[in-house]
């Protein structure tokens, strides 16, 4: 992965060249941002500069033996932690490297990705994935190694916030005291989750959303779009990219969540409790982390139909389906019911979260919700 491959993120780049110009490089990083603003991508980009044998100015060569391994992710000094559960192939303590594969094979097709899609690739999605007490282990056993052929071992942690506390505590003394020329980067979007341990053992360095123009250039090169439909584009993917993505292939991926919504919405409006129970129970089936991830939906689809009932059309970020069904729903998110129903759809993650029972938790928010659109 080359700097130049990554979009926008200038700022973020110069101050990582710097370092290395400079022999300051830290040996533990956290890169801190939200989805799709491209985190992982430059993590490997670091890296594959730090170990590049004809570095150049601004990037990687691109072509040396250290490069050609490294766009492969098949370097033997590149190591990747990531979340993990078992399946169908894995049935007893799962690490990342049962899954090094699915990988490599994901990232090289979208470096963007978010969790819910690596957990679908490697068919966990109704599982939510960690990273677990094994992992530590094998982070331990791999520092300890000699490198093989690189100036400096590197382990890249993908969502850091996953580990538990068995794990993250195991590692507090080799983030504090690593082997010489070792380099670990930790990737999160929710810092909250961390161990305040292991942030006070990293350097933070804040991710940014990827600037507009940036994003216009590559939607408009990837996407051979134009016009309206790119500035729609543009804005609705508020700075990532994999959402716009998403928004392109809009069938395959939010519509079951778009579907979901709306149904639910028109059968709590009309009191169809046989009906809110039957979708209670489908969506019972479709794993904790889709259940997860509806929610955030939903919550989504909330706070833009409460700002279309304030009037403020410039800061609504939602796409041709969504704007279709909210031009006539979002006059029943109002100031007498958003603060509630916000309420119930975040304790109802809360609950999932926490391995609740599913069928319960649905339908008891159904029924609130039933309650709360008729405010």
């Amino acid at each position: 992965m080359l700097f130049s491959e990554i979009i926008g993120q200038t700022q973020i780049k110069q101050e990582l060249l710097e370092t290395v110009r400079n022999n300051r490089i830290s040996h533990a990083l956290l890169f801190y941002g939200p989805e799709g603003s491209g985190k992982l991508s430059l993590a490997i980009a670091y890296a594959q500069y730090i170990n590049c044998e004809q570095k150049g100015e601004k990037d990687s060569c691109g072509v040396c033996p250290s490069c050609l391994k490294y766009n492969k992710l098949q370097h033997p000094d590149l190591h990747f932690v990531f979340p993990v559960a078992t399946n169908t192939k894995v049935k007893k303590d799962p690490v990342s490297d049962n899954f090094i594969a699915e990988w490599r094979e994901i990232f090289l097709q979208q470096p963007y990705m978010s969790l819910d899609m690596w957990l679908a690739h490697i068919g966990v999605e109704n599982k939510q994935g960690s990273i677990q007490r094994e992992e530590s282990r094998e982070i331990m056993r791999k520092l300890n190694l000699k490198t093989y052929e690189a100036e400096y071992k590197v382990m890249i942690i993908w969502m850091a916030e996953k580990m538990n506390e068995t794990c993250a505590n195991k590692l507090l003394k080799i983030l504090e005291e690593p082997p010489a020329k070792t380099l670990f980067v930790l990737i999160s979007e929710h810092t909250e989750d961390l161990m305040a341990t292991i942030l006070s053992r990293t350097q933070i360095i804040r991710i940014p959303k990827i600037d507009d123009e940036s994003m216009r250039q590559k939607l408009a090169s990837d996407f051979s779009v134009s016009g309206e439909d790119l500035e729609t584009l543009v804005h609705n993917a508020n700075g990532n990219y994999f959402k716009a993505f998403e928004l392109m292939s809009f069938e395959n991926s939010n519509s079951d969540f778009f579907n979901y919504f709306t149904q639910i919405m028109r059968l709590a409006y009309a009191k169809n409790l046989p009906e809110l129970s039957t979708i209670s129970e489908t969506m019972a089936g479709i794993g904790r982390e889709k259940q997860k991830g509806f929610f955030e939906y939903a919550l989504k689809m909330l706070r833009e139909n409460f700002i279309l009932n304030q009037k403020k059309q410039e800061i609504v970020y939602l796409y041709k389906k969504e704007k279709d069904f909210s031009e006539k729903f979002h006059s029943f998110i109002n100031e007498r019911n958003i603060a509630q129903l916000t309420k119930e759809f975040n304790e109802a993650h809360y609950h999932i979260e926490r391995n609740g029972n599913a069928k319960i938790i649905f339908f008891d928010l159904f029924i609130k919700i039933m309650m709360l659109l008729r405010s």
